[in-house]
């Protein structure tokens, strides 16, 4: 039995709800920072043979004169190609921000090349529309706000029968909805939600690789949860369109999954659950079964290639796992929309192994999803230990504090099982890894381990034993006065004593 001081020395039952209240607030914490990392960017798409055609001649900067002649040209020459040619000019010297700023601040530019835009003429609008993704690149707010009396034409040829028109519009687009909030405002009552939604069905991957860059955009908005995202009555929102149903089919595993694509919609589903709108829906929808048959497919993938492309994939879709799994009505296990554990399991350290190897940076997530796993389920702990992963865990200590605290999180979740659970983690070489924790100097690792020997020690009494006689006490003196640790060494000392 616990007894003591600062209420941390209690009842079995009450020292382990405390702990869990402990890695209750560390994960919410951990949830918190990884909503708020977005990948907000910009993305140029620019033809390099379309470059060397051209001559590949150092653009030049603009000026007021200049960019009149050019749309001048543009708008009244006597011939097609000479038109074309003023305006692949203009497009070149857009690609420097003094002539972007010259550009916007001249009177009725916009509005020309907006007409030139709407030209029935094809090259003059392909060249129109170039113009007008070089001035989306701009990191200037400014001239993404000039760009709005475009935004409607923008969508409308959404509906293009040009693929690369339409891959144009959309990553110019992406590019102006992460700039402005003012742009944003525009186009969601222009209809961009149902444009979006219509381009989804496009046989082209350039296009859906394009619209997921653009969707991810407009689901990292700032008022996204709010405005964007919402409930499946509003029929202008994500949620209430069919994008989640296409973005999980896009996400499905097979022949026909395309990397580049994947990733894309990967994050969008990652934004999506993030914005903790209607998990439910989307767990409905079959995304908890659909991302689990993705992260097995993507072990298998990891064994039979090094494309450094899986890694771009494993991130979102460990984190939209991860975050799903928090929802309190989740059932990980069994039934249609839910995980199988052994299987998931595997492929999950099948990924820890590539990422040690070639992505440690990675690691974290794949741990993270882990520890959720563990955090409430016995039987994906039972799995961990039927499957003997206990000692490749401990093997990722070394790697990072950051780990360390992630790797000791999911053996205190299986230890606080109960002593069934202890007495399998019992003996082998979890002990002499914790004496070597507590050698560390970050106190997050020495606390995380603390935590697990406190648990070791009720429902394993044998591991307390085996501490002393492994010097565990003397390792322990050097924490005594560390204010952050040693209600919890004074705890562990007193209870190894008294065993």
């Amino acid at each position: 039995m616990w007894s003591g001081r600062q209420g941390r020395l209690r009842p079995v039952g009450c020292a382990v709800e405390e702990l869990r209240c402990r890695w209750r607030e560390r994960e919410a914490a951990l949830r918190k920072a990884r909503r708020e990392q977005q990948l907000i960017s910009k993305r140029l798409l620019r033809d390099d043979a379309l470059e060397e055609t051209e001559g590949g001649c150092v653009a030049m900067t603009l000026g007021e004169a200049e960019i009149q002649q050019f749309l001048g040209l543009a708008q009244r020459g006597t011939e097609e190609k000479e038109r074309e040619k003023a305006l692949v000019s203009l497009r070149r010297g857009l690609q420097h921000p003094e002539t972007q700023q010259a550009f916007i601040l001249l009177e009725g530019s916009m509005r020309t090349l907006v007409g030139l835009l709407t030209s029935n003429q094809a090259l003059l609008q392909l060249e129109a529309a170039r113009c007008l993704h070089e001035l989306s690149h701009s990191e200037q707010s400014a001239v993404a706000e000039a760009c709005l009396p475009a935004t409607s034409y923008l969508l409308t040829y959404l509906s293009s029968h040009s693929s690369d028109f339409i891959e144009l519009c959309l990553y110019t687009l992406g590019n102006l909805i992460v700039e402005s909030e003012a742009v944003r405002r525009q186009l969601l009552p222009q209809g961009i939600v149902p444009s979006l939604a219509a381009c989804i069905q496009s046989p082209h991957l350039t296009v859906l690789e394009a619209l997921g860059y653009a969707l991810s955009q407009l689901l990292q908005a700032k008022e996204a949860p709010e405005a964007i995202i919402p409930s499946p009555s509003a029929g202008s929102s994500v949620l209430g369109s069919t994008l989640p149903q296409h973005i999980l089919q896009l996400l499905q595993p097979g022949p026909k999954l395309n990397l580049g694509v994947a990733v894309e919609f990967a994050w969008c589903l990652h934004y999506i659950i993030c914005s903790q709108v209607n998990n439910a829906l989307l767990i409905s929808h079959g995304c908890l079964s659909t991302l689990g048959l993705l992260l097995l497919d993507m072990a298998g993938a990891v064994q039979r290639t090094e494309d450094a492309r899986m890694e771009l994939l494993a991130c979102p879709v460990l984190r939209c796992l991860s975050n799903l799994l928090t929802e309190a009505a989740v059932e990980v296990v069994g039934g249609p929309n839910q995980l199988e554990d052994e299987r998931v399991v595997a492929a999950l350290f099948i990924l820890l192994q590539f990422f040690l190897q070639k992505q440690p940076s990675l690691l974290p997530e794949g741990l993270w999803l882990l520890n959720n796993l563990t955090a409430n389920s016995p039987s994906f702990c039972t799995s961990l230990l039927s499957m003997d992963l206990i000692e490749p865990l401990l093997q990722l200590l070394p790697v990072s504090n950051v780990v360390s605290v992630l790797v000791l999180t999911v053996l205190c979740n299986v230890a606080e099982k109960g002593p069934a659970y202890c007495q399998r983690l019992w003996p082998g070489p979890l002990l002499p890894c914790l004496i070597g924790t507590l050698a560390f100097s970050d106190t997050e690792v020495v606390g995380h381990s603390l935590e697990l020997l406190q648990l070791l020690f009720l429902y394993q009494p044998e591991t307390a034993e085996a501490f002393l006689q492994q010097s565990g006490l003397q390792v322990l003196e050097r924490h005594q006065e560390a204010a952050q640790l040693q209600d919890r060494v004074h705890a562990l000392q007193k209870t190894a004593l008294h065993r």
